[in-house]
Parts: structure tokens; sequence; C-alpha cells
């Protein structure tokens, strides 16, 4: 840990992927990130023409991570495709380190515009998404969503 680290929460991993509509790359859309601890950040970014997106680690610094206090980070992601609003990611982040929806390692993901809302408990959070990703949930708690 680096000393610009100390006092520093990662709210939202850093996250990279392909969107797909029906397994085809879908272009140009436009993707918003949000997340909340002390204070709500939001970002965005486009996908190129793969459809591929990328988006950095989104941490705030705060003394409050050395109490004894539990943390929680509300984190959404919203496709804008075409006319409609689609969430493909919205869960609660429940430890502060970095991948932690990932257990440790990059957050590389697979979401297709069209998938069902699935719903996964990693790392003591839980994350309805559209996408996939390589990491094993927390004691096998996953399944689809059924609404």
């Amino acid at each position: 840990m680096s000393l610009s680290d100390v006092g520093k929460v990662c709210l939202f991993s850093e996250m990279s992927g392909v969107l797909t509509v029906d397994g085809k790359p879908a272009p140009h859309v436009r993707l918003v990130r949000t997340a909340k601890w002390q204070t709500e950040q939001k970002d965005e970014t486009v996908t190129d023409a793969q459809g591929r997106f990328y988006f950095p680690a989104m941490t705030e610094r705060t003394v409050a991570k050395f109490l004894p206090m539990e943390f929680m980070a509300p984190q959404q992601i919203h496709a804008h495709y075409k006319d409609e609003e689609i969430r493909i990611w919205g869960g609660v982040k429940r430890d502060p380190t970095l991948n932690a929806e990932s257990k440790g390692d990059p957050l590389v993901v697979r979401c297709d515009l069209h998938s069902e809302e699935k719903y996964i408990e990693v790392s003591g959070g839980i994350v309805f998404s559209l996408c996939e990703w390589d990491v094993e949930p927390d004691a096998s708690k996953s399944h689809i969503w059924e609404s």
C-alpha cells in the first residue's frame, strides 16, 4: 500500500468488458455508473465499435475507513440503448478493497442487454446483473432472479 492509498476505500472496482445485444456487439452505447458510500459518485463511458468499455476504479478517501463501522456501497450501471435505460448492474459492495467484486482478480465482464437478470453473492455483497464474469460465488448462492 502506498502513502496515497491511506484512507481510501474502493466503491466500485476498475471494470472492463463487452456489451452485446443478442450476442452481437453493441456499439456507441452510453453507460452510466454510480456508487455511494459517504458521497455519491457518478461517471460514464461509451462502448466502442466492438461493444468494449472501460471504467477506472471509483474510490473515496475518508477517515471513516479506520472507524469500527460496516462498509456498504450501493452500485449501479445503466445502459442507455436506443430509447431505453437498462440496468446492467445493481448491487451492494460490502468489502472496501479493490476487486472485491471478483475476489481479487480484475473485473472483466460480458453483458448482454437481452439476457436474464441473475443475482450473485460475492465477497459478502449481492449483485443483480445482466453480466457474467469469472468468479466463484459465495457458497454457490447465485441463480436467475425471477420477477
